[in-house]
């Protein structure tokens, strides 16, 4: 396979994995998804060390194609040198009052992936932190912080995108009664209760 083949490819993989979240969970315009990319790992390479920027554009690419299919945001998370801080639309940030912090994400100090959303979206501005509704990680770069509580895992039938091992995640509220619920304390005698 040739690079513009692979580059097609991971493309493609990107956003069959998302348009598979987005109709299992399902995600709608009131949603906002977290996405972590390691391009690196995309590539074979261990996180961090070789960072790609024609891979994180075909990335971007596929995963914006779905993103404006179903109308839901996207937040892509920055590399630990930006704290994790999030590239998101400022109309995004605007509306769901999240903290802006003033960087701008480039390859060595964000990651590859989210200097390429920086410079894709249409005004971008980078956020603290979010609790997004669901989540893709390529490359096991640990989106977890920026999930709603209750993380949901949700295992995509793709596993890999390139050479990165892929995992996802939906939320739920957290269930605070139902069925297994206990209201009232079992009746017991009161020798029970002491030692």
């Amino acid at each position: 396979m040739n690079g513009e083949e692979q580059e097609r490819s991971i493309r493609e993989e990107a956003a069959e994995v998302l348009e598979e979240l987005a109709a299992a969970v399902p995600l709608g315009s009131n949603h906002l998804v977290v996405i972590g990319v390691s391009t690196s790992e995309v590539a074979g390479q261990r996180i961090g060390t070789a960072g790609a920027e024609s891979i994180a554009a075909e990335l971007y690419e596929g995963l914006a194609g779905i993103q404006s299919k179903y109308g839901f945001a996207l937040a892509f998370q920055c590399c630990e040198h930006l704290n994790r801080a999030l590239v998101v639309e400022r109309a995004v940030l605007e509306r769901l009052g999240l903290t802006e912090v003033a960087a701008v994400p480039v390859p060595k100090a964000g990651g590859s992936m989210a200097a390429m959303a920086y410079r894709r979206m249409k005004e971008p501005c980078l956020a603290e932190k979010v609790a997004a509704h669901a989540g893709i990680d390529i490359g096991e770069t640990m989106i977890g912080m920026h999930l709603k509580d209750v993380a949901v895992p949700y295992r995509p039938a793709r596993r890999y995108i390139g050479q990165a091992r892929v995992t996802a995640a939906s939320t739920r509220p957290k269930l605070i009664g139902g069925e297994r619920a206990v209201y009232k304390l079992p009746e017991v005698q009161d020798t029970q209760l002491c030692d």
